[in-house]
This record gives C-alpha cells, sequence and structure tokens, in this order.
C-alpha cells in the first residue's frame, strides 16, 4: 500500500500541473452557461421554473407534469406538480447516472445498475420486477415503465391494459428504450425499431424501410425515429402536426417527443420544434444555440446547454479544467487505489 501510495503522489503533482498549464488557457474562451436548463411551455404546476442555481446540469427529463434534472454530482433535482410525490427523490439522492419521467411517477438509475422508482404506484409503475440489477437504461410512460438490461432485453411494467408492457419475442438485441402514453418502442442493434401497445393511430406501425435508425421517441400517441442520415421519420397520430417533421430534414442528431408535439436537435446545437404550440412548448428561447441535449412530455419542453467547445477533463460540466476537475480526479483516485487496493493500477511493482 505504502508504494502504490508513493506512485499516486506521482499522480497528484502531474494533474496539479496539467490543471495549472490548462486553466492559463480556457479562462479566456467564451463559453455558454455551462449545465443550464431551459424549460418552456405550460407552467400551470411550476414546471419552468427550475431551481437555483440553474448550472452543473449534466441531464434532463421531462415528466407529465414535472421537470427532473441531473447534477454533475449524480445527485437530482424534481420540481413541478408534486402531487404524488414525483418530486420527492429518495435518499440517498446520489450515484445517478440516467433519469425519466412519466405522467405521476419518476425514475432513476443507479451506477449500481438498480432503478429507484418515486411517485404514483396504481397501477405498480414503481414495482420494478426483481432482479432490479443490471439495467443501462430507463424510460417512462405516462403510467408504465421499460428498464433496458446489459444482456439487451426489456423488462416492463405498470398499467398493461394495452399490452404496452409485453415485449414482443424474441427479447433480445435491443440498444434504445422508448414509452408513449400507452405504447412502447425498443430499437435493436440491427437499426430497425420494434412497436408495441395501444395502436388507435398507427403509432406502432413503424414505416418501411425499417432500418437505419440510431434513436427513438414516443409522444401520446405518435413515435420518431431518427435516422443514421440525421433524417427523422415520424408516424401515427398528426392531429396537430406532430409528425410533420419542417424542412431540411437532415442534421438531427436527438430527438424528443412530447404528448402532441416533437423535438428535434441538430449537430449545430439549435432545437427545432413542431406540433402542438398553445402552451409554447414549441417556442424555443432565443438565442437557438449551443443546446446538448432535449427532452420534451405533456406540453413542456426542455433543452440543456452547455460549454462551446468540448475540453478534455472538464468532469464537471462547468466549461473549465481547474481544482473543481483535479478534486474529482482525487477523488476517483483515491477510491480506486485506497478503498480497492488490488486495483493494478495502484499495485506496488
Amino acid at each position: 500500500m505504502r508504494s502504490g501510495a508513493k506512485g499516486g503522489g506521482c499522480f497528484f503533482i502531474t494533474v496539479v500541473s496539467v490543471c495549472f498549464f490548462l486553466c492559463m488557457f480556457v479562462s479566456a474562451i467564451p463559453v455558454y452557461a455551462a449545465g443550464e436548463m431551459y424549460v418552456w411551455g405550460w407552467n400551470e404546476d411550476g414546471q419552468c421554473n427550475v431551481p437555483e442555481p440553474n448550472t452543473g446540469f449534466t441531464a434532463i427529463a421531462a415528466g407529465g407534469y414535472q421537470s427532473i434534472g441531473r447534477k454533475a454530482n449524480s445527485s437530482i433535482l424534481a420540481w413541478g406538480d408534486n402531487v404524488q410525490g414525483q418530486c420527492n427523490v429518495p435518499e440517498p439522492n446520489t450515484g445517478f447516472t440516467a433519469i425519466a419521467g412519466g405522467g405521476f411517477h419518476s425514475l432513476g438509475l443507479k451506477t449500481n445498475g438498480s432503478i429507484v422508482v418515486w411517485g404514483d404506484n396504481f397501477y405498480n409503475q414503481l414495482n420494478v420486477p426483481e432482479p432490479n440489477t443490471g439495467f443501462t437504461a430507463i424510460s417512462a410512460g405516462f403510467i408504465h415503465s421499460l428498464g433496458l438490461k446489459a444482456d439487451g432485453s426489456i423488462v416492463a411494467w405498470g398499467w398493461n391494459d394495452y399490452n404496452q408492457c409485453n415485449v414482443p419475442s424474441p427479447n433480445t438485441g435491443f440498444t434504445a428504450i422508448a414509452t408513449g402514453y400507452s405504447h412502447s418502442l425498443g430499437l435493436k442493434s440491427d437499426g430497425s425499431i420494434v412497436a408495441w401497445g395501444w395502436n388507435d393511430y398507427g403509432q406502432c406501425n413503424v414505416p418501411s424501410p425499417n432500418t437505419g435508425f440510431t434513436a427513438i421517441a414516443t409522444g401520446r400517441a405518435h413515435s420518431l425515429g431518427l435516422k443514421t442520415d440525421g433524417s427523422i421519420v415520424a408516424w401515427g397520430s398528426n392531429g396537430s402536426g406532430q409528425c410533420a417533421v419542417p424542412s431540411p430534414n437532415t442534421s438531427f442528431k436527438a430527438i424528443s417527443a412530447g404528448w402532441y408535439h416533437s423535438l428535434g436537435l441538430k449537430t449545430n446545437g439549435s432545437v427545432v420544434a413542431w406540433g402542438d404550440n398553445g402552451l409554447g412548448q414549441c417556442t424555443v428561447p432565443s438565442p437557438n444555440t449551443g443546446f446538448k441535449a432535449i427532452s420534451a412530455n405533456g406540453y413542456n419542453s426542455i433543452a440543456l446547454k452547455g460549454c462551446l467547445y468540448n475540453m478534455a477533463g472538464d468532469l464537471n460540466d462547468d466549461c473549465k479544467v481547474d481544482f473543481g476537475d483535479f478534486a474529482i480526479m482525487a477523488e476517483n483516485w483515491l477510491i480506486d487505489c485506497y478503498m480497492n487496493p488490488s486495483n493494478p493500477a495502484c499495485a506496488s511493482k
């Protein structure tokens, strides 16, 4: 152990030197507010009122009536309608890697692959099937939930009146999941989409050719798929134009869908919104640039701004490489080398 600690001292000195060196150069770089969240649309329950400080967010999720954000320290903040406790994040509020918002319930994925759930449970949407481990992704429908396992299988629970929890066979090879009001989508490793559940508006009828998809999203009764060429395919209910992707339908890198509207994130950091705009959910705040993530649900839209430039070593998303990042590196080293002395990187040579 002493020998490992000695090697760690060299590591500390190196990190300090690198931090001082990089800080001299990044201080003059113009940046957007790091991890700043923008929420727009319906605000009757305060779901657009981001708690201060509005910074340091690394992930976002829109629920039916609540908004959720994951901070750089892996904790979760939730606000908006809380009538069913969907904003009361259970303790310990740490170690989260992903978040999702349903109608009146919320989900958080832990670093150990388990799912934490809170809020309304009238339809068992909080009852994660055992074993609650090995999950890599989560999605929350209005009153049902999905979890993606590391082995490529999907676990579904909650309201099942439309068979939205009956994952079609073979339940394997999935890489992404999405949940609508009462239908579900799964993206396969071969780029095809599997859809099941409520289909009154054709939201489960994936257009041909069902191939080349890289991402999926679901609204109340419509579905979106992002193609490898950066175009978006939309199908299902189109009463508010939520399936009418604006031209040019190209250069998209992420998608999301609310109940009657849709969002697309462009490679240049701008957000495109279309469909119902009765509550301003398609009116993207200015300046429409610098966005790095989007989420939509209900009558709301959320977008996350980040750094103007991607900087190696910026571990806490503050658009700087400084002692905050050094502290994270040091903490990680302490965990690896003192809590896990068998780590080969810390072992004596």
